[in-house]
């Protein structure tokens, strides 16, 4: 179906015609002189009078091309039948722990050790990317909990986000709770069956100001469905580690973590290397998406292109005719003048 998107455009159709008669005819400022036989000096320039067309044919041209311009700024479309788009994905929340805890590096990547925040940037940064047809936002947690990207299609931007998150960015303690309640007031808006919360942390509690099981009887009583992932080596009884009485898989508050998923309909896990965690992205990945409202659109193919080149071509043909009989002229005086 044939139609323009902006039709109020051809209100201005009157607008030359309006200004010609309030605005004052143009003054030269040039003496003029009044003669009998201008068509006799016009012929002898070369140029045809037209003194003696309608007024209606001399301005046909004008009102042409004014049109055609109209009918292209109006953006003339050729629109087709609705056609369905599928809708189906979850809105996605993956809260970070970046508290100080986060930087032992007491986990293997390709047989190298790294921070327990690299080895999450590796892997969920794949599993943020994968996530087609899902909304995708970022949460970074420390003692205060910032949402670092609004839920969003442009997951490779949200992992780029990830990538650049820093250790202590938002403080050197951890508050799961204020993380959940932040990821909670995000989501409450978004279709009840599509709401997922993904927190990872290495500790406790221990920062902000809501306790963790309230932040998840609120999540549940939205329909927010937290899975919850404890990340960090095993504690040590022995080694370097354990004799200087530095023993950072110890803060790991797992009864809390298994609540807030049992509560909200979610999963624990737990990831004591980069093989559990891998398992854990897929375990994630299995997830059935929550099917969201159908949406319909229309394909529409725009069409100001012709008007408007059928406009320049108009005013190409116009500049041609004022100018084509006198380069004539000008041309056949050369002629005459080597001849003589």
């Amino acid at each position: 179906m044939f139609e323009f998107t902006w039709l109020w455009v051809f209100l201005l159709a009157p607008l030359p015609w309006l200004l010609r008669r309030v605005l004052p005819a143009a003054d030269s400022g040039e003496a003029a002189l009044k003669v009998s036989f201008l068509a006799e000096l016009e012929g002898l320039s070369g140029r045809r009078a037209r003194a003696n067309l309608p007024a209606w044919r001399q301005q046909a041209p004008f009102a042409l091309l004014w049109l055609l311009l109209l009918c292209a700024a109006a953006r003339p479309e050729w629109v087709g039948e609705p056609l369905p788009l599928p809708a189906s994905g979850r809105d996605l929340l993956v809260a970070v722990d970046v508290s100080g805890s986060m930087s032992y590096s007491d986990m293997t990547w390709n047989d190298e050790e790294v921070s327990r925040l690299e080895l999450v940037k590796k892997l969920f940064g794949d599993f943020i990317e994968d996530r087609r047809g899902d909304r995708v936002g970022l949460i970074l947690f420390g003692s205060r909990a910032y949402l670092q990207s609004p839920l969003t299609f442009d997951r490779h931007t949200v992992r780029t986000w990830l990538d650049e998150a820093l250790i202590n960015i938002a403080g050197p303690q951890t508050a799961i709770g204020d993380a959940i309640g932040l990821a909670v007031k995000r989501l409450r808006q978004r279709p009840a069956d599509s709401r997922v919360l993904v927190l990872i942390t290495d500790g406790a509690n221990n920062g902000g100001e809501i306790e963790p099981r309230t932040a998840a009887r609120l999540a549940a009583e939205e329909q927010v469905k937290i899975y919850t992932i404890g990340i960090g080596a095993d504690p040590q009884q022995s080694g370097i580690m354990g004799a200087l009485g530095l023993n950072p898989g110890i803060d790991l508050d797992e009864p809390t973590l298994m609540n807030i998923a049992e509560q909200t309909g979610g999963t624990y896990f737990r990831a004591r290397d980069s093989e559990e965690l891998k398992h854990i992205e897929a375990t994630l990945d299995q997830l059935e998406p929550a099917l969201q409202q159908p949406t319909r659109a229309r394909p529409a193919l725009a069409l100001y292109a012709w008007p408007l080149g059928t406009a320049l071509l108009l005013s190409l043909l116009l500049i041609a005719r004022e100018l084509w009989p006198h380069a004539l002229q000008t041309l056949a005086n050369r002629i005459g003048r080597r001849a003589a």
